[in-house]
């Protein structure tokens, strides 16, 4: 069957249309996958160091250890525990303690965190380092792969799970690092406890 040249020409404008939306479609930005967004809860946890001070009491040490069941031995009332506390959460629970032991009537208490060692994120699989990672502020995932030293030869950038626990239990996300990198999906923001792991590519 023969077309009309007029109406090849047509048919070939069509086809040109159609070629160039999918090409269009295929480089435009991927929708982030849905993960509940990090927390911004500060909690204390096992291995974190705070700085510790009783406003006026000058000779007690600054700087403590929550130990790994989650305790602080604090001057005056000992353990007390702080593990998924905040750091005024914590202030409020030794000056009630204080003030209950009868050790001081109004005291101010002022408590901050300097290493935060219980907050990390896990990478595992085809990375060059896997392992516990600390989580620094606004840590991403991409800053987390760079943590690790990167991908390893064989990993598969196209297929990365990234784990988040929720209210309900948990999540797993697929991610594709490429798309991250090439600036077609937008990198995702960490929170502590998130595991990452990067699959092998299938030769």
């Amino acid at each position: 069957m023969r077309f009309p040249i007029s109406g090849t020409r047509k048919l070939s404008r069509a086809l040109f249309c159609v070629f160039l939306v999918s090409g269009c479609a295929s480089g435009a930005a991927r929708p982030a996958p849905e993960l509940p967004a990090p927390t911004e809860r500060n909690e204390l946890g096992p291995g974190d160091i705070i700085s510790f001070e009783i406003v006026g009491e000058k000779d007690l040490p600054r700087e403590y250890q929550v130990a790994s069941d989650g305790t602080v031995d604090f001057p005056y009332i000992h353990s007390q525990r702080v593990a998924d506390l905040e750091p005024q959460e914590v202030s409020r629970l030794v000056r009630d303690e204080l003030i209950k032991a009868k050790v001081l009537t109004d005291p101010s208490i002022v408590i901050q965190v300097k290493e935060h060692a219980s907050r990390v994120v896990s990478l595992l699989g085809q990375v060059a380092k896997a392992g516990s990672f600390p989580l620094l502020p606004g840590m991403t995932l991409i800053q987390a792969l760079s943590q690790a030293g990167g991908l390893t030869a064989v990993a598969n950038a196209s297929h990365v799970n990234l784990t988040r626990k929720t209210a309900t239990g948990q999540k797993t996300v697929e991610v594709n690092v490429d798309a991250i990198n090439e600036g077609k999906a937008p990198d995702i923001l960490l929170e502590a406890g998130d595991q990452i792991y990067v699959h092998e590519r299938l030769f």
